[in-house]
């Protein structure tokens, strides 16, 4: 099963028929993940839908689950994710409106539940595969190559243009950047900036979870432009760039194969 994961934007994913929900327990909360399962326009291929910030948008970035939901996305049997991110263009082409398709990610986020290796939580499958193990995973491609290259070739099938690569930069939030720190976020290399991609990217390599992210750019970062960021401004780009990324998510969606 290949589940999405809504970010700001998408939590409902038009046209999905649910056929049924999954609730699914978890060490990390005491309420358990619920991940809709069903499908999205002819497509025979079942998917699951996940929306990051709960149901209504009410969580922010810093309060999201990530463990809780990554562990109950591998539970529900997925055989890939992918994300999709709201963000900020920081590289000349990445303006509003633009779809980027990440192939690189540095984390400045920060006291976040980052890791399922902590000494302190039982795992999946043996009692001490989390809890007593120090492991180090690779973490050279943050992304999955298969699923990056069917993000990208989904969307040359609709004729929809995209940004096949980029670095993305995790950032604490919830609040918006200093001019000063998307400098910085610049000299670093990075080309977008978003709040959501770290610690999710992390814990699905963990998970040994295929794994990638589909970017909106929703604003330009601060200071790279004489527009002043308001949230009214953000809306309106997600509403008129959602479609597209949805369009692009069931094309994937019809054409993936476990």
């Amino acid at each position: 099963m290949l589940v999405f994961i809504g970010g700001t934007g998408l939590n409902q994913l038009p046209g999905f028929k649910v056929n049924h929900e999954l609730a699914i327990a978890t060490p990390y909360q005491d309420a358990p993940v619920i991940i809709a399962c069903g499908n999205v326009g002819d497509c025979d291929q079942e998917i699951g839908f996940l929306p990051r910030h709960g149901t209504g948008h009410t969580l922010p970035p810093h309060r999201i689950n990530y463990r809780a939901n990554l562990f109950a996305i591998r539970e529900a049997g997925a055989g890939a994710v992918i994300a999709v991110n709201a963000v900020g263009g920081i590289h000349a082409e990445l303006g509003p409106g633009v779809i980027a398709v990440p192939d690189q990610i540095i984390d400045y986020t920060h006291s976040r539940a980052h890791t399922f290796f902590d000494g302190q939580l039982t795992g999946i499958d043996s009692p001490d595969q989390f809890s007593a193990t120090v492991t180090h995973v690779d973490f050279t491609e943050p992304y999955d190559g298969n699923l990056r290259n069917l993000l990208i070739s989904s969307a040359q099938d609709i004729d929809v243009p995209v940004w096949p690569q980029g670095v993305y930069g995790a950032t604490q939030g919830p609040r918006l950047e200093t001019p000063a720190e998307i400098r910085r976020l610049q000299r670093d290399g990075c080309d977008m900036v978003g709040m959501t991609g770290m610690p999710e990217a992390g814990l699905a390599r963990e998970l040994s979870l295929p794994y990638a992210s589909i970017a909106l750019s929703v604003n330009w970062g601060a200071g790279l432009s004489d527009d002043v960021i308001t949230m009214e401004g953000i809306r309106r780009v997600l509403a008129r760039g959602m479609g597209n990324i949805q369009a692009i998510l069931l094309r994937a969606a019809e054409r993936y194969h476990a």
